[in-house]
């Protein structure tokens, strides 16, 4: 059991280009902090909301999400959901959150208001994870003034490194204007398949990209993480001894170990 002293650490999983595995990676790796023991909050920042759904909380089950937290003043504390798993919630989002970015145009200090709502909850939990929407836009800049860290995933693919390089300049501005303490934690390589030469071609650049900050736990492409969302579940309640499970319990524990 996790005795919460310091207040939680915030990592935001970012990456503009959508099908990376973000959502994939911040639900099973909340599963398996929380099996630390440790108290776990995923925050669901997009306006597609399938970290919301791929917990099992359907979208007509919220009645307040992270738009109204932003646009109407509900406090955080009003909106955060329990899950079937010991000490992981999560704040919901769905698709009134695209809204957010058209009415917080003259919102004065609009980059911090995810970062003053989570001051009056960061110390109940040990992790917050934020699940970033595809994109660079406000909700993701939000993310990041918010964060400690930003964990990116990225596909084991041919474009995968397409992006990066304005997905590192945003992290820049960010820790130059709003969030100098905001560092990258690291990258995790996703959807790979050990059997292909452009998988490993991948995950060399990924280090040549990110030196000694890409995790050695590497997702690999399997039925299992891809079927669990589709019953409301992580891959540690639908088939725990799979190849994506284990892996993400190895990400876990290198995470863990990183503890501040």
């Amino acid at each position: 059991m996790s005795f919460i002293v310091n207040m939680a650490r915030v990592i935001s999983l970012v990456n503009q280009k959508g099908g990376v595995g973000k959502t994939t990676t911040a639900l099973n790796l909340a599963a398996y902090l929380a099996e630390e023991g440790k108290y776990v909050l995923v925050v669901d920042m997009d306006p597609q909301g399938n970290a919301t759904s791929g917990i099992g909380i359907m979208h007509d089950q919220v009645n307040c999400s992270v738009y109204d937290v932003f646009t109407k003043g509900v406090s955080i504390k009003d909106v955060i959901l329990p899950t079937k798993i010991a000490n992981f919630s999560v704040v919901p989002s769905n698709f009134s959150l695209a809204a957010a970015s058209v009415e917080l145009v003259n919102v004065e200090n609009r980059e911090m208001l995810l970062r003053n709502t989570l001051l009056d909850i960061r110390n109940n939990y040990d992790y917050i994870l934020i699940d970033c929407p595809p994109s660079l836009g406000i909700l993701t800049v939000n993310a990041l003034v918010a964060s400690d860290e930003v964990l990116i995933p990225v596909q084991s693919e041919y474009y995968a490194l397409e992006g990066l390089g304005q997905l590192i300049s945003t992290i820049q501005r960010v820790q130059k204007n709003l969030n100098r303490d905001l560092r990258i934690l690291g990258a995790v390589v996703t959807m790979h398949d050990k059997r292909t030469k452009l998988s490993l071609q991948v995950l060399k650049e990924m280090t040549r990209h990110f030196p000694n900050r890409v995790f050695e736990s590497v997702i690999p492409r399997n039925v299992k993480l891809s079927e669990a969302p589709s019953h409301g579940l992580t891959v540690k309640q639908y088939e725990p001894w799979s190849k994506g499970a284990r892996a993400y319990k190895r990400l876990a524990g290198e995470i863990l170990k990183q503890e501040r």
